[in-house]
């Protein structure tokens, strides 16, 4: 009588997301209501990329006295995180078994949503998902793009870049956003940007045969002449190989930076592989150059810095360099303009909060096109919780630099 008490509370069940639309850096909770007393329960989460592959993330939970489960509060007892991790459903997830190997989650069309099914199983359940009857389930979705944020192309004068602007009618301060060596056209994080408030100018600059400064200074003017954008306050962002780019502006007449962001990266030319034939980067120009023609005279920056450090990056020396920086710009007299976040346990890729961490994957150098299998580092629970932090102190700097009521 009490089994059958219990499976008819279970089909009572009640599962609520809130909100179950928002931005993908936004908290949401999670909460399971009316189950029988002290049961276990798995907590489970379903996304298809647009390529077709299938990630997950679970947790596993027990119910209190009251028959609910609150993942806010309550601590996953295992699953793919365990202990409190409201957002572990997210910044857990990884390829199904059997999928293909080497893949990172990327949204492409920023102009739809990330799609999540969450769904409750009975017990505590670790594989055979599809197998399984689900007590209750809601699908979430997950924007970069606000309501009202714009997405405008731009091919002219050579550019190909796509520029995203917050809603109403501005000016809003610029930036100018560079992704890593990998090349194409990365959209996600300026339509986040962009939905925090930035014209925010997603910039393809691998196509080129040669990267001119030019290409860049060309960008930044689309940027300054904007009607919607403050012209005197435009900043760069800059991952991986975007970074050294960013960094290269010190030396551009045409650039008056009023900030600047990076993951640290130095540029290096020679590889090793781990037992696993991934690439290792990072020790290939330890130590750090001594002589100052070889790197970027950071001591001659007159705009605030901020640096991004995954202290277990296994692409770059980032530590080092972030140290070599630092000292740079304190023999200079401009290290007051510096500010540096510095993660244990994080890695290269440090995406916007919840994205799921990728410690190696697929890489196709933009030169040669060979595919390498590349080591970029992290522990996934340390790694995500870098960058959810990152994104919250990285808007802040933004904001304090770069907001303006009128230009």
């Amino acid at each position: 009588a009490a089994d059958s008490t219990q499976m008819r509370n279970l089909w009572r069940l009640l599962l609520s997301v809130q909100p179950s639309r928002g931005l993908v850096d936004e908290k949401f909770s999670v909460r399971v209501q009316n189950a029988p007393p002290a049961h276990p329960l798995t907590m489970h989460a379903l996304l298809h990329s647009e390529d077709g592959d299938t990630w997950e993330a679970f947790g596993h939970y027990v119910t209190d006295a009251g028959g609910d489960v609150n993942v806010t509060k309550d601590p996953s007892l295992g699953g793919t995180y365990v202990g409190v991790e409201p957002m572990g459903l997210l910044w857990s997830q990884r390829l199904v078994p059997g999928s293909r190997p080497g893949l990172r989650f990327r949204k492409q069309d920023v102009q739809t949503p990330i799609q999540v099914r969450l769904s409750v199983y009975q017990g505590h359940q670790s594989e055979g998902f599809m197998d399984q009857a689900m007590l209750a389930s809601v699908m979430v979705e997950r924007w970069y793009m606000a309501p009202g944020v714009r997405r405008v192309g731009f091919t002219e004068g050579g550019l190909h870049a796509t520029l995203f602007l917050p809603p109403g009618p501005g000016p809003f301060p610029g930036l100018l956003d560079l992704w890593g060596g990998g090349g194409g056209l990365v959209e996600y994080r300026s339509a986040l940007l962009a939905s925090h408030g930035f014209a925010s100018l997603a910039l393809d600059y691998m196509k080129p045969a040669e990267v001119k400064n030019e290409y860049f200074e060309d960008a930044y003017r689309v940027l300054q002449q904007h009607p919607q954008v403050c012209r005197r306050r435009i900043g760069l962002v800059g991952l991986c190989f975007g970074s050294s780019m960013a960094l290269k502006t010190i030396y551009s007449n045409v650039i008056q930076v009023r900030k600047c962001l990076h993951t640290v990266f130095i540029n290096l030319k020679k590889s090793h592989y781990n037992d696993e034939n991934q690439v290792i980067w990072r020790n290939v120009l330890l130590p750090i150059p001594t002589d100052t023609s070889k790197k970027v005279d950071v001591g001659r920056l007159q705009c605030p810095l901020l640096l991004v450090v995954g202290e277990d990056d296994q692409s770059w020396p980032v530590p080092e360099s972030a140290d070599d920086m630092r000292e740079m710009m304190e023999r200079a007299g401009n290290s007051h303009l510096l500010t540096v976040l510095s993660y244990p346990r994080a890695g290269h890729l440090i995406e916007p909060p919840y994205s799921p961490h990728c410690r190696a994957s697929k890489f196709i150098k933009p030169t040669s096109q060979r595919k390498l299998m590349m080591l970029w580092g992290g522990e996934v629970a340390p790694h995500s919780h870098a960058q959810e932090d990152a994104w919250r102190k990285m808007l802040d700097f933004l904001k304090e630099n770069l907001y303006c009521s009128a230009d």
